[in-house]
């Protein structure tokens, strides 16, 4: 989904578990949240609020 972030709920090398918040976009005036899909740590973070996002952008890894 293409959109702006909104929020971002976590920092590099923070541990979260899947169904944790991640970010939250806005596409078409509506907010969608983006939660882990599994348990580990963030790396990789590539999301700021401001920034816009297509479809298919990784905005982070979850590592073991």
């Amino acid at each position: 989904m293409q959109g702006t972030i909104v929020k971002v709920a976590v920092e590099d090398g923070a541990q979260v578990t899947e169904g944790d918040l991640v970010v939250v976009l806005e596409a078409m005036k509506m907010e969608q949240p983006l939660v882990a899909h599994r348990t580990g740590t963030v790396k990789s973070l590539a999301a700021a609020v401001g920034t816009g996002v297509s479809s298919g952008t990784a905005i982070c890894e979850i590592v073991d």
